[in-house]
């Protein structure tokens, strides 16, 4: 939580999916005014209950699915490509070999 503002700083996005790690007043103050919707689940201590988009919201576990799925291919998990380029290209390969599954 401490280099989310780093890292929503300058991106243009629709919405911010996150886990209830993610839910304080500062970020969601923060990516309501960038303009886009803040969609992580209020913490269950909060006193008022801030709605959410529970559907988008679900989609957030297929893409942590995928990440798990290529983390089974050690070139991808272990980094071997030193050079960006070539490790998105063994990303590219592994993400089509999981979806050729």
């Amino acid at each position: 939580m401490t280099q989310a503002r780093a890292l929503l700083d300058g991106l243009e996005m629709g919405a911010v999916v996150a886990d209830r790690g993610y839910d304080a007043d500062w970020l969601v103050a923060l990516i309501e005014a960038a303009g886009a919707e803040v969609v992580i689940p209020p913490r269950s201590n909060r006193t008022t209950e801030r709605p959410y988009d529970a559907n988008l919201y679900a989609d957030r576990n297929k893409v942590e699915r995928l990440f798990g799925r290529l983390k089974h291919y050690r070139r991808v998990a272990t980094r071997y490509e030193k050079l960006g380029r070539n490790y998105l290209a063994m990303v590219y390969v592994a993400s089509i070999m999981t979806l050729l599954r």
